[in-house]
């Protein structure tokens, strides 16, 4: 009897293939390992992010949609911005419900549109979405920063992010200037860490424009322009900054310049004592006497030249590092591309080989008979039909080094500035809590503590900002908590100090040691 012919229908093969591949995705995504690499590593961040933003988008609509609006604000900053669209440029006119106009311009500009975009600010619905944007927006800003610095665990910005009422409340149920700002901020940052200045400036500039507290990320921006550009490109990038300034002050500078000026960037106005969460403890009259500020402005000038110069080593390692990225990666895109030219000639090559289908039932049942009819012949065992195939070598991985990872050089020095800044604030409002929130999970991670402090750190500040109205006991659990984050992350900042300057020494040595030896 004439074998079987031959089943030249390769969609079956094709079919099997695909078939096998849900299999092969199964075991290699749904296991143990694999969560603990989502939930543990730094690495995942890019995967959780995506879940992340998902995730805090129907938290935000269900927070809108199930949460009361609650009207602090919202009705002053229209009332402020409706008298600049109906043309007063002096600041000293411009007032609402809660008082007299004290943002810059940058301000005006956007709640100007808002005003149109809500229908002169009466549909606060469509206000709440606007600001979910918002969040989710730099909720997509700080995780790349995240994931760019390896640094903290997944789990932890999931926490973090999931469970602060307060942080929901303020973006979407009380519809702040501070969201815009920091916004506006992170969105800087982002450009900075590509190295994309005049835009990072801009941006930089703009948010400043908005609130005036993100000056206090100033200082370290300053040493960053230095250490990477130098003397004369850091002017002209203050330049853009204080250009952008004038562009935005424009309108009421050339009509009213005495009164925006001290109507938007007041150093001195006095805070209502009965909104602070940081010094619930002190008297009215002690709270807004004059020493108790110029002595937390002698406490946040001393505490950031404690880390200067830790900052600025900082900076000149990172631009270091970047130096070295821009050295090999070209190498590394050589290398990367041989690699692909290399997997393109073994797929031509395959394809000129000829085909070898998997047998069929029928086709296999035909050999097993005719394998026993030789048994029989020979009188013997038949040997294996086929030898053990060895499994296929693994083809060459791509090249590759997450250079991103010394952003962390970066991103520390900025978050310390702005955290000395609000620990030294006069005051605190709740709505205050942006400014620093989302940087709280790397400062903490930035420190030696055991897992069991970072958490408790991380939970008292956040019961701290949920106390209304705080407490005593509220306040200074507040400062206390800063204090011990403080101490924490400088004592790791001068121990990497210290460990670069044993490690700078002993490179000093061992090259006095080879000069020697050619001495001789």
């Amino acid at each position: 009897m004439a074998p079987p012919k031959a089943n030249n229908n390769r969609p079956a093969a094709r079919r099997k293939k695909s078939s096998n591949l849900l299999p092969s995705l199964v075991d290699k995504y749904l296991n143990v390992a694999f969560l603990r690499y989502l939930v543990l590593e730094p690495a995942a961040l890019p995967i959780i992010s995506v879940l992340i933003v998902l995730a805090e988008a129907a938290i935000n609509v269900f927070v809108i949609r199930r949460v009361p609006y609650t009207e602090i604000d919202w009705v002053a900053y229209m009332q402020e911005c409706e008298g600049f669209l109906n043309g007063t440029t002096n600041y000293a006119q411009l007032r609402g419900d809660t008082g007299p106009l004290v943002y810059p311009a940058a301000f005006v500009y956007i709640y100007s549109a808002l005003y149109y975009i809500t229908s002169h600010g009466a549909n606060v619905r469509v206000a709440q979405y606007i600001f979910a944007g918002i969040y989710l927006l730099q909720m997509f800003l700080v995780l790349r920063l995240y994931s760019k610095s390896r640094k903290v665990p997944p789990y932890v910005l999931v926490l973090s992010a999931f469970t602060s009422y307060r942080i929901h409340s303020i973006y979407v149920l009380r519809l702040f200037n501070d969201p815009v700002a920091i916004l506006l901020l992170y969105a800087a940052l982002n450009l900075f860490m590509d190295r994309r200045w005049t835009w990072g400036s801009i941006f930089f500039s703009l948010a400043v424009g908005v609130k005036m507290n993100i000056l206090l990320f100033a200082p370290a921006l300053l040493l960053f322009y230095l250490a990477n550009l130098g003397a004369l490109k850091t002017v002209l990038q203050l330049a853009v900054c204080g250009v952008i300034q004038l562009l935005l002050g424009a309108p009421f500078l050339l009509s009213h310049p005495v009164e925006y000026l001290r109507g938007s960037f007041d150093l001195g106005r006095i805070f209502e004592h009965k909104w602070t969460v940081n010094y619930r403890f002190l008297s009215r009259e002690f709270f807004e006497h004059r020493t108790f500020h110029l002595s937390l402005l002698g406490l946040h000038l001393l505490l950031l030249l404690a880390f200067a110069k830790p900052t600025w080593t900082f900076f000149q390692s990172y631009v270091r590092l970047r130096s070295v990225q821009d050295q090999l990666q070209p190498q590394l895109a050589k290398k990367n591309s041989e690699v692909q030219a290399q997997k393109r000639a073994k797929k031509e090559a395959k394809k000129q080989q000829p085909d070898t289908e998997e047998l069929t039932s029928e086709q296999k049942s035909f050999l097993k008979a005719f394998e026993k009819s030789l048994q029989k012949s020979a009188g013997g065992t038949a040997a294996p039909t086929a030898p053990p195939v060895a499994p296929p070598k693994a083809e060459t991985e791509r090249y590759d080094i997450h250079f991103d990872r010394c952003t962390q050089l970066a991103l520390l020095p900025f978050f310390l500035c702005n955290f000395i800044g609000v620990a030294c604030a006069r005051s605190l409002h709740y709505q205050f809590y942006v400014w620093y929130f989302h940087s709280l999970p790397y400062l903490v991670w930035s420190t030696n503590y055991s897992l069991g402090v970072r958490y408790l750190i991380l939970g008292i500040i956040e019961y701290c900002w949920n106390s209304y109205p705080s407490t005593q006991l509220s306040s200074a659990a507040l400062h206390l908590c800063h204090f011990v984050l403080l101490v924490g992350v400088g004592r790791q900042i001068y121990q990497t100090m210290r460990i670069n300057a044993a490690v700078k020494q002993q490179q000093q040595q061992q090259q006095q040691q080879q000069q020697q030896k050619k001495v001789q």
